[in-house]
């Protein structure tokens, strides 16, 4: 089996790589059937000696490669038809802007395999990058508040080495007495969590946030019910909720009437309560004037997050009660970091921990016949047609809805 690492090619560069050198050569070591070659890139992370220095080949030529790994969506002039690829094509949720991609893969006769829907015979994801979002989304978060408040001045994630050198950063802050709410438990929340902990914020019960005040920073954890109720007053259920979550509405009023900084981690499904409304930031009671919306929903769950904001320029205000965006330092304004690719900020230790999740989960299938069904869920399309899982996109590619 010969796989590809491709190159990327969306703007903006995106340096991440599936695989970092040394994972490709412990991998290629593992599976003596397994051949790695690397197309040239100028914009990895990993410069392309350091994957010749691995015994890795490097060839522009990727057209006799049984599989193509890449991390973003492959623009339609770039695809090889009749292969097989992996990356993140954003369209499992009938993303208009990707149609004609998924078109084109059809066309074309690509096997697509979705990173998204790389998953448990539980459902669970099996690999991402949500780790690396919570991570970067929280420090930014207090990046906007150093330099909104005049506290203290964090460089760029961009601009630093490794996850390391971040956490030497945080390491020179003082945070004062902020109550800050987490919304989430998967991954993304976890690492947010991550940065919390470093900074050796006390964490607290809900109960405790909601009813004491602190001569200290706090942060607490919410989950689905903690921010949701059932309309009729029954108690509520999450598995009621996933399936479900028509019969409730929001309850994060009484969250936002204590929190000052919040980071919405959070996994946000169709049908949903919105956590809080335009109506609600206008509420007098609505004490949140920062927000790191890593989950970045665009006029969604956070009313806030009226746009995707940028590694270039992470941060803008949100004015209740105009509706509008303002300075991110403007007076009455909701400070909001929402980038929505965090990750790439962190390219070195993203791509290490995507590698080893993809090495541990999805490589042995190659060779063990698909024992355990990853490859067959996460195919979205074969023989130029979508596959049983995903036919439900038929009328989205047809451009029907």
């Amino acid at each position: 089996m010969k796989i590809g690492l491709i190159k990327e090619r969306k703007t903006p560069p995106d340096r991440r790589v599936v695989f970092s050198p040394q994972k490709a050569k412990e991998v290629q070591s593992q599976f003596k059937d397994l051949q790695f070659v690397v197309e040239p890139s100028d914009i990895r992370i990993f410069s392309n000696e350091t994957y010749e220095q691995q015994d890795l080949s490097l060839e522009s030529d990727l057209s006799d490669c049984d599989i193509l790994l890449g991390v973003k969506e492959v623009p339609i002039e770039a695809l090889i038809p009749n292969k097989s690829y992996f990356f993140f094509s954003h369209t499992i949720k009938k993303q208009p802007y990707n149609r004609d991609l998924l078109k084109a893969i059809i066309d074309k006769n690509i096997q697509l395999y979705d990173h998204e829907v790389i998953t448990s015979n539980k459902g669970g994801r099996l690999i991402g990058f949500g780790r690396y979002a919570g991570l970067v989304g929280a420090y930014n978060g207090f990046r906007a508040l150093g330099l909104r408040d005049k506290l203290f001045d964090l460089p760029k994630v961009e601009s630093l080495d490794d996850l390391d050198a971040l956490k030497r950063e945080l390491g020179n802050i003082k945070i004062s007495n902020l109550k800050i709410c987490l919304s989430g438990l998967g991954k993304v929340a976890k690492g947010a969590k991550e940065i919390l902990d470093f900074l050796k914020i006390k964490q607290v019960t809900v109960e405790e946030f909601l009813t004491s005040s602190y001569q200290e920073p706090v942060f607490t954890v919410i989950n689905v019910l903690d921010y949701n109720k059932r309309k009729d007053g029954k108690p509520g259920k999450i598995s009621e909720f996933i399936l479900d979550p028509t019969p409730y509405e929001s309850d994060f009023m009484r969250f936002a009437k204590v929190t000052d900084f919040f980071i919405a981690g959070h996994f946000y499904g169709d049908n949903a309560p919105y956590l809080f409304t335009r109506e609600d930031a206008k509420h007098r009671d609505f004490k949140i004037n920062l927000v790191a919306d890593i989950s970045c929903d665009i006029d969604g769950p956070v009313a806030s997050t009226i746009r995707a904001s940028t590694i270039a320029y992470p941060f803008y205000g949100y004015h209740p009660q105009t509706e509008s965006e303002v300075a991110y330092d403007a007076k009455e304004a909701i400070t909001v970091m929402a980038v929505d690719n965090l990750p790439c900020e962190l390219p070195k230790d993203a791509s290490e921990g995507f590698g080893q999740m993809f090495a541990e989960h999805v490589v042995p299938a190659f060779f063990n016949n698909d024992l355990d069904g990853i490859l067959e869920r996460a195919r979205m399309t074969k023989d130029g047609k979508l596959t049983p899982r995903y036919a439900y996109l038929q009328d989205f590619v047809d451009g029907k809805e």
